[in-house]
């Protein structure tokens, strides 16, 4: 019977080898491109044993789940999921980076509970469609002057979510552009957070610098609790 560090070890190394073959494609470098190991729903003993893969950057989309694992596991933690503002105080307490905001109240109610500096990423809509988060591109100059603005919050860049009906490819060409542009009047954004399971590798060839892959190093998600 295989063992669940030889399950995640095996996954993690085809993970690894499409990272370098799209790197490779695009003509970029591996180094340039951040695998957050989404950890959502899995045990913290996955989490150690991806640390002794040496990964060391890890995704979760619910705070609950996250303040347990990241006390146990030193690393940087990574908060994605959509933003509730009575759970912003605990989520500041353990995530070094946030992927989701969306919102100005969102960024000032984060500021005011950041007891330590917090790297953010400001999440675009690439459809408009509601329920799965994200600003309109036309909103995304005020958010990140609110940022800029801030005291405890770094701009990193941006991150999206390619739409469930639209073929990756072109939702993070769609991406990529609406990036460019914002990042020429942002120079300090640098990071483009966009990829999971089954698009990173679309993802790294349209720019991606962060990609968050969850399933295809640790399979198929127990039921949450």
């Amino acid at each position: 019977m295989t063992s669940r560090y030889e399950e995640i070890s095996s996954n993690l190394a085809i993970v690894q080898e499409k990272i370098e073959g799209a790197a490779k494609l695009a003509q970029r470098m591996r180094d340039e491109i951040t695998l957050i190991a989404v950890t959502k729903t899995f045990p913290v003993s996955d989490v150690h044993i991806l640390a002794s893969l040496n990964i060391h950057e890890y995704g979760e989309n619910r705070d609950g789940d996250a303040v347990p694992k990241a006390s146990a596991v030193p690393g940087i933690w990574h908060f994605q999921g959509q933003i509730q503002s009575n759970k912003l105080k605990s989520i500041a307490s353990w995530a070094d980076v946030i992927h989701s905001l969306d919102e100005l109240r969102h960024i000032a109610a984060l500021d005011k509970v950041s007891a330590a500096r917090i790297g953010v990423f400001l999440q675009v809509s690439l459809d408009g469609a509601q329920g799965r988060g994200g600003a309109q591109p036309s909103d995304l100059s005020e958010l990140a002057d609110a940022v800029i603005s801030s005291a405890n919050l770094d701009l990193m860049g941006l991150m999206a979510v390619a739409p469930l009906d639209v073929k990756s490819d072109e939702a993070f060409e769609k991406l990529a552009t609406i990036y460019a542009k914002f990042k020429a009047s942002y120079p300090e954004a640098k990071f483009l957070s966009a990829g999971m399971s089954n698009d990173f590798e679309s993802a790294i060839i349209h720019g991606a610098t962060h990609i968050r892959v969850g399933s295809s190093i640790l399979g198929s998600r127990p039921s949450a609790q």
